[in-house]
């Protein structure tokens, strides 16, 4: 008969402690029943690998609730806890942080054509330009 058992925090040599499939609400299937001395599974990717028959596993799929963030409605549920707002950087004027001030996300503006830096001369805003160049001359 063949069974297709799911399991999950799968040892990869004896001993050794679950390593595999591991991540909330995955799971592996045994595909092939543990023979002399081994077994083959399947990965969430799609990989089939074979593993050592005395390696351990646990039934079933790892549980994916529990460990989620509390949604937090309106800003004052932040509030409650003590939290006061937060304000980006880039979004203050030049007097209240080296990263503020420019027109916007724009990488061509201010001194010399140039937006925001960081104190050490890194732009703050939009990264360096990447990307084509035949659109820059």
């Amino acid at each position: 008969m063949h069974i297709q058992a799911k399991i999950h925090s799968i040892e990869m040599n004896p001993g050794q402690g679950g390593k595999l499939v591991r991540a909330p609400g995955t799971f592996a299937k045994i595909l092939k029943e543990p023979t002399a001395s081994r077994c083959l599974v399947r990965l969430p990717s799609g990989v089939e690998k074979w593993i050592d028959a005395k390696c351990r596993a646990t039934n079933g799929t790892v549980p994916s609730d529990g460990n989620k963030p509390k949604k937090l409605y309106k800003a004052g549920q932040n509030r409650w806890r003590g939290i006061r707002p937060t304000v980006r950087e880039v979004a203050m004027n030049p007097v209240d942080h080296p990263h503020g001030g420019g027109e916007g996300k724009s990488k061509s503006s201010g001194s010399h054509g140039k937006g925001s830096r960081t104190p050490w001369g890194k732009p703050t805003k939009g990264g360096y330009k990447t990307g084509p160049n035949k659109h820059r001359k």
